[in-house]
Order: C-alpha cells, then structure tokens, then sequence
C-alpha cells in the first residue's frame, strides 16, 4: 500500500492550494477516505472525509466552507481544494485511509497514511 501526496506549497493568507494524493496497492473506490494535518509540535488533526462514493464529505469545524475534498476513483486519486488559507492552516497534510467503511467522528481511525506535503501559510 503506498499512499503519495503532492501540491504543498508556501502562499500568502487568502490564498489557495489543492492538494493531490495518488494510491497504489489497496481497491481505492472501497476506501473511506481522509485528510489529516501535523502543525508543528502538535499531534495529527483531522481535516476531512470523503465517502467511497464521493456523495459524502465531512469537514472539521475551521476548514468549512474553505476546503473541498473530492476523489476520482478512476484514478486512484484523493483532492484537497484549499481557499482562503490562513497561518493557522500551516502544516504537513496527508492522506490517510479509515480502518472503519463508515465515518464515525468518535471511532476515527487511520490505517495507512502518506508521507505528507507541506503547506506553510505566511505573509
């Protein structure tokens, strides 16, 4: 199973960035999938979820309305649209597979994970 991010980048507060991971090695369109965040010094933050199907998404609190998490299951391939980008989004964003088929907020957890890509937010 490997799991390979890209798009991180440095850019300015208000800007955007989407994010691509690529997925080898699992039946991706079976797959719950998630974005999560490491700040620095801090623990893994979950970010979003997407259903197998695409018709589900789920987001945390401070990225409504700002990210969109989407899937291409023809292409083994999970997107982050990310606007209007703040410092406090700065972190190392990777994709992540539930272990669960259904989203459950309160049982979340991840069994394989990407290297990350940086997105460091700063004026």
């Amino acid at each position: 199973v490997q799991l390979v991010e890209s798009g991180g980048d440095t850019v300015q507060p208000g800007g955007s960035l989407t994010l691509s991971c690529i997925t080898y090695g699992f039946i991706f369109p079976n797959a719950l999938m998630s974005w999560v965040r490491r700040a620095p010094g801090k623990g893994p933050e979950w970010v979003a979820t997407i259903t197998q199907d695409g018709d589900m998404t789920y987001y945390e609190d401070s990225v409504k309305g700002r990210f969109t998490i989407s899937r291409d299951n023809g292409k083994m391939t999970l997107y982050l649209q990310m606007n209007s980008l703040k410092p406090e989004d700065t972190g190392l964003y990777s994709c992540a597979r539930e272990t669960s088929s259904f989203f459950d907020r309160a049982s979340q957890s991840w069994d394989y994970w990407g290297q990350g890509t940086q997105v460091t937010v700063s004026s």
